[in-house]
Order: structure tokens, then sequence, then C-alpha cells
């Protein structure tokens, strides 16, 4: 299959430095960016991480949107194959020429992509990845997107990068909390509690925000530390660890000296 040139999208209008042009190996149909989700997080990524995306994408399938992301290793390519095996569509933003020869599981899934409908998009030809391409790509997913969903992120990520050029365009941003234990959380966890992004609980949000939580049940009487919360649930310690970095964070309850209370 022969790569061609994308027609003109208005979203990438927005850009400062709009790419001249943007090549592409599939079949394009412009409702394909109409509403369209950016999935971008680590390289490192985590089984809490894959779990989130498990959540997440299908959930953006069924509501017919195109997930964007940019086909490297980690979440970029958990994201995509994701979608694919939820029967969705999605457009892989390159950080190298589209004339590059893939092997191997890249290949598999750069033919999947085409095969159900996707793209293969890239602002070169023949381009070789280097550490300046791919905070160049960033900028093409956060235009192409309509939101951007960060599933993990470390202080460092380059998956940041498409975030700050997303608040430029005004795209609405979302961040998944995680364990304040977790190094490729601590980039989501700070766009929350910077108010960059808005935190992304999913279908259970409201859930985890009322006393339908056992959690916060069980804190309505009294304070509790992480093991007592654990005893009276019946839960591990590991296992509560996700839910109480998220309650914190969204402020239902707070710590003091190692013990749980609820917000005010």
């Amino acid at each position: 299959m022969e790569f061609q040139k994308l027609p003109i999208i208005k979203k990438l209008q927005e850009l400062a430095t709009p790419p001249k042009q943007l090549y592409y190996l599939g079949n394009y149909k412009p409702e394909l960016f109409k509403n369209a989700v950016a999935v971008v997080g680590s390289r490192r990524l985590t089984e809490y991480g894959k779990r989130v995306i498990e959540k997440i994408v299908p959930q953006l399938v069924f509501n017919k949107q195109t997930i964007i992301s940019g086909f490297m290793y980690g979440t970029d390519q958990f994201a995509h194959q994701t979608c694919l095996d939820n029967g969705g569509v999605t457009v892989a933003v390159l950080g190298w020429g589209i004339d590059k020869k893939l092997t191997g599981y890249d290949k598999k899934l750069f033919d999947q992509i085409i095969d159900n409908g996707g793209l293969i998009v890239s602002e070169w030809e023949t381009q070789e990845g280097t550490n300046w391409t791919f905070p160049v790509r960033d900028r093409i997913i956060a235009a192409l997107a309509d939101e951007i969903i960060v599933t993990e992120a470390a202080v460092k990520s380059g998956a940041l990068i498409t975030v700050r050029d997303a608040v430029k365009l005004k795209r609405k941003i979302w961040a998944v909390p995680g364990p304040i234990t977790s190094k490729t959380s601590e980039g989501t966890n700070n766009l929350i509690f910077s108010k960059q992004a808005e935190m992304w609980l999913g279908q259970t949000s409201q859930q985890a925000l009322t006393f339908d939580n056992p959690v916060l049940a069980l804190l309505q009487n009294e304070s509790l530390s992480t093991d007592e919360i654990a005893r009276k649930l019946n839960r591990s310690v590991s296992d509560l660890g996700s839910e109480l970095s998220i309650l914190l964070l969204s402020g239902k309850i707070v710590e003091r000296s190692g013990k749980y209370y609820l917000g005010e």
C-alpha cells in the first residue's frame, strides 16, 4: 500500500506551527476526527496502567469515539490494541517517517490498525525517530483530538508534552489518579492537583464519591489507618492503595499521622 497526503484538517491549523503536510496509510474518512480522544501515558506501562486502559478504552469505543495515540511501546500500543480488540477504530501518529519498514509485533499492529478502518499518520516520509521527532509528533496528537486522557505519567513523561500542547489548544484534559507510591502516577496526580486536568474516575465515579463506598462508610464514625480499613473490609493493603489515593485526590478523605478521616 502506498502512502498518500492527508487532506487539510481544520484542527491542525490551530497549531502555532501546523505541519506543512501529513502522510497517511489507510482509508481516510473525515468523520474519523470529528469525535476523537487521545489516550497517552508512560512507556513503562504497569499492571495498573493496563487495567486503566482496559476500563477506559472500551467505553470510548462504545461511544463511537476514535482513539488516537502515538504507536510507541507501552501505553500507546496497549491503547491501540485494546481499541482494536473491542471493535474500535484507532489512529496512530508516528514519531518517524511513514515509509519505515516494521517487523514483529509492530508490523502486526500496524496492519491491524489499517485493516480495521484506522489510519497511520506521519509528518515525514523517511525521517528516523530521534529525541526531537517525538515531541514534535505530540503536538499533532493534541491537535487531532478533542480530549486527552493521560492514564499514567511520571513527572518527566513525554505524555506531559502532549498535555502542554493540548493546554495551548484549549482541549479537554483528563488524568487518571494513581497510587501515591507509584512513580508512573506522579505526573497524572500533579496534573489533577494543579487543576490542569480533571480527574477521570470512569463509570464508577459517582459511586466512588458517595457513602455507598465502603471506605467512606467506615470513616463516617471513626478515623482509621490503612491496616485497620483493610482488616474491617477483609481486603489487602495493596488492593486498597489505589482507592485511597483516588479518595485523597478527590478531597473526600484526608490523612493525618497515618489515620484517614472524612474530608471537610
